[in-house]
């Protein structure tokens, strides 16, 4: 897990997904695109929010620190990386 401190670029609308692990059955969902500071060529990030972090929402130019996931995983011999906050807080 990575601890920084980024900037909002977009932030995408919330939904519900079905899940096993929640309790009513569904698990809000929130897609972000944070960049890290300096210039507009930074390093950029999609994140996703889950649960609680989910109803949050950001205005682009937000600032936010966030701790991120990063986690990556197989599926039908291609791989595929996620990038979940397990944290974001606003500034």
């Amino acid at each position: 897990m990575k601890e920084m401190i980024l900037r909002v670029v977009k932030c995408g609308e919330m939904f519900s997904v079905p899940s096993e692990k929640s309790e009513n059955g569904s698990l809000n969902k929130r897609i972000l695109v944070l960049q890290e500071l300096g210039g507009k060529y930074e390093n950029s990030f999609v994140v996703t929010a889950l649960g609680n972090l989910a109803t949050l929402v950001f205005q682009e130019g937000d600032l936010v620190i966030t701790t991120l996931r990063f986690q990556s995983r197989e599926y039908n011999g291609q791989m595929f990386m996620d990038v979940v906050a397990t944290e974001l807080i606003k500034n």
